[in-house]
């Protein structure tokens, strides 16, 4: 059919036409199915997030609990101990997961709202850290996010569990592991047979910069998809999660004016699987990661210089309301 329509016995010019038309819907196919265009965008959200409780979360984390890798338990605990405190304050249920790690007990936390009968919607973000670095980005911010997105979710009343973890365990050595907080949380659930209609992993939300170049790529066919400057949130997860990618998508924009874009692609693409959305697919979930994209945009991730002075809370406040409207939208249905 190709063949025939680029016709090796038309004129050169014809073919070059008809190729480069060809070359044309192949890309933007690709932009179909990789960047989810849309032209939905719901109106502002009635929300609000204090910036500065964001940054006294982020501070807290790593200035305080520091270091907070996988030999540091005792600060580690007191992390858990914090993050426990807050769901508390929101008015969530809360209760642990504790596992066991070469003799060691570590702890996810977990915050719940909503029927306990119904299917749910759980979103995610590890509280330790790569070493003794601070973390602020990585992931203090995705658990300073998680923490004030329960203080909403205290404020609704909702048709479907809505279930939040803070994870231990997600840095090496146990990056990849059964022993990732969010590998037992995801097999505990898959083994009882837990109903989830999404999961949402809340790595690295607080760096943004509107330095032109400021955003890169694992691959220079994004570079036509995507801005270059990084002062967008991404949705990210696997052609399989399309659906729920799109849901958030949509869903987050609008909420603010932060720039929200979306990219799906093989589970295999380098980088697409860096948070513990990995674990749900894995245990046949859909998942999909909300992310400032890392060590694309932020050069200080997992060193000493991932300090709580270098992120943008107020950029980071929208984050975080996009993901509230988002979650809205899912769990106040009660189909």
């Amino acid at each position: 059919m190709v063949g025939s329509w680029l016709s090796f016995n038309a004129p050169l010019s014809v073919k070059l036409v008809r190729f480069a038309s060809l070359l044309c819907m192949i890309v933007f196919g690709l932009f179909a199915v990789t960047a989810l265009p849309s032209c939905v965008q719901l109106s502002p959200s009635g929300a609000h997030v204090d910036s500065e409780r964001l940054r006294i979360h982020v501070e807290t984390l790593s200035k305080k609990f520091i270091p907070r890798d996988y030999r540091n338990l005792r600060n580690l605990n007191l992390c858990a101990d914090y993050i426990a405190g807050e769901f508390r304050k929101a008015g969530a249920e809360v209760s642990e997961q504790t596992y066991e790690v070469k003799g060691k007990t570590y702890r996810n936390i977990i915050g719940e709202f909503g029927p306990a009968s119904a299917s749910r919607i759980v979103i995610g973000a590890h509280y330790d850290a790569c070493g003794d670095t601070p973390g602020a980005d990585d992931n203090a911010s995705g658990t300073a996010g998680l923490i004030e997105l329960a203080h909403l979710l205290g404020q609704e009343t909702w048709g479907k569990r809505i279930e939040l973890v803070a994870y231990t365990l997600e840095e090496p050595p146990f990056f990849r592991t059964g022993n990732m907080g969010s590998a037992r949380h995801a097999q505990r659930h898959r083994g009882n047979g837990v109903e989830i209609d999404g999961m949402i992993s809340l790595e690295m939300i607080g760096y943004f910069s509107d330095e032109k170049g400021s955003q890169k790529f694992p691959s220079l066919l994004l570079k036509m998809f995507y801005p270059d400057t990084g002062n967008f949130i991404a949705v990210i997860g696997s052609y399989g999660d399309r659906r729920l990618v799109k849901q958030l998508k949509d869903s987050m924009r609008g909420a603010t004016d932060l720039p929200v874009h979306a990219m799906c692609a093989p589970k295999s693409f380098p980088g697409l699987d860096f948070s513990d959305h990995l674990n749900y697919w894995n245990n046949d979930y859909s998942a999909a990661m909300i992310t400032d994209t890392a060590f694309m945009r932020n050069g200080r991730y997992h060193s000493a210089h991932d300090t709580s002075e270098t992120l943008d809370y107020e950029r980071m406040s929208k984050v975080v309301l996009g993901v509230y409207e988002a979650v809205r939208q899912m769990g106040t249905d009660n189909g």
